[in-house]
């Protein structure tokens, strides 16, 4: 009996952590999202969503990665993977193949992982934001696209909460039930309980 009870309150206190930790992490990707207007910074690396499966298998169709932005755009090897601002303004992350150099220039040609072909435009060096670390997990980045919609926001924070609240409210329901059952138990009179009997 005494091990079913150790056994419910570990269980309890996990459900706990997890809920509150689940609420935690949702405030943090909403702020993070909201705050930066785009893609969030943490120590210094960029946190993006990876919107197109050009890199699988290196990583997938809505994972969030970590590029690390600055440093000496010219340093990028063959093999390194880079994230570049497009000539309309959008970010791509793919793989150098080749590294040219014209004059005084660094460009660098590049291709997606799932491609067949490399990209058609060299990418200039001073294009280049940041370099891949490494850092992914695989389909996180829904639900940062879905922090950055007004609605997704609330309920991201919403859902956390309320079943924070349910299980909070449950625990204390179960509880004042043990304490009813503890105080229509008969007492011997040496104040044991004893089993009723019919």
């Amino acid at each position: 009996m005494k091990v079913l009870k150790v056994t419910k309150k570990i269980a309890s206190g996990l459900v706990t952590v997890t809920l509150f930790t689940t609420l935690v992490f949702m405030v943090f990707v909403v702020l993070m999202t909201k705050a930066s207007g785009g893609e969030p910074e943490i120590f210094g690396h960029k946190i993006m969503t990876v919107l197109s499966g050009s890199m699988e298998p290196e990583f997938k169709t809505g994972s969030v990665i970590a590029v690390k932005p600055g440093g000496d755009l010219t340093r990028f090897q063959k093999d390194d993977v880079i994230t570049f601002m497009e000539a309309d303004n959008k970010l791509i992350t793919h793989r150098v193949v080749e590294v040219v150099h014209s004059g005084n220039h660094v460009m660098y040609k590049t291709k997606g992982d799932n491609n067949n072909a490399a990209d058609r435009e060299l990418v200039l060096s001073d294009n280049v934001v940041a370099e891949y670390t490494g850092f992914t997990i695989p389909y996180v980045g829904y639900i940062g696209s879905f922090a950055q919609s007004r609605e997704g926001g609330a309920l991201l924070l919403l859902i956390p909460g309320l079943l924070l609240i349910i299980y909070a409210g449950t625990t204390i329901w179960q509880a004042i039930s043990e304490l009813e059952k503890d105080k229509k138990k008969p007492l011997a009179k040496n104040g044991e309980e004893v089993e009723g009997t019919m």
